[in-house]
């Protein structure tokens, strides 16, 4: 649910990853375990779901115009230097230690829900598919740079929010 953030569509997309499943069994060499096997499935179904929905296109034009509007909330615009209220604070505990904490997932899956369209599903494959930058781009039909600039807004964004939503908040 948190890769395309809608409960219905996460749950037709595991249902579909079963009926591909069963449809290719004999396939199926167990050279993994079933859960592996159907994990990749649904990586694939996800990266189609986004593909379909086109999401990331006109990205180009969404990454220039939101430039500005991103860039002075959180850095100098004569500097570019951090703004003080939104430089990156010293967290209360280390970042894995949090890590399994089901209160710190929600957080993170908060944070990650409230992250604009266009940023999401290259964040997801990044950080939560594991993929590499070459084959985001290729799947989304984004540029290297595009990559780039969708991964540093995502990363600072949620960073901001894990610190206003869990770390800030505990101290």
């Amino acid at each position: 649910m948190v890769r395309v953030n809608h409960r219905e569509t996460a749950e037709d997309l595991v249902q579909e990853t079963f009926v591909s499943a069963i449809r290719s069994i004999e396939g199926f060499r167990a050279e993994s375990s079933e859960i592996t096997w159907l994990t990749a499935i649904l990586k694939n179904k996800i990266t189609d779901y986004y593909r379909k929905k086109d999401i990331l296109k006109g990205s180009v034009e969404y990454l220039e115009t939101t430039d500005l509007d991103f860039s002075k909330n959180f850095f100098d615009t004569g500097n570019g230097h951090w703004l003080p209220e939104a430089a990156p604070q010293l967290w209360s505990e280390p970042a894995d230690a949090s890590m399994d904490k089901a209160e710190f997932n929600k957080v993170l899956e908060m944070c990650v829900q409230k992250m604009p369209a266009r940023l999401a599903p290259v964040f997801i494959a990044r950080f939560f598919n594991e993929e590499d930058s070459e084959k985001i781009c290729k799947d989304h039909g984004i540029s290297s740079s595009n990559y780039w600039v969708i991964i540093h807004r995502a990363k600072v964004l949620v960073r901001s929010c894990i610190e206003k939503n869990w770390f800030l908040t505990k101290r």
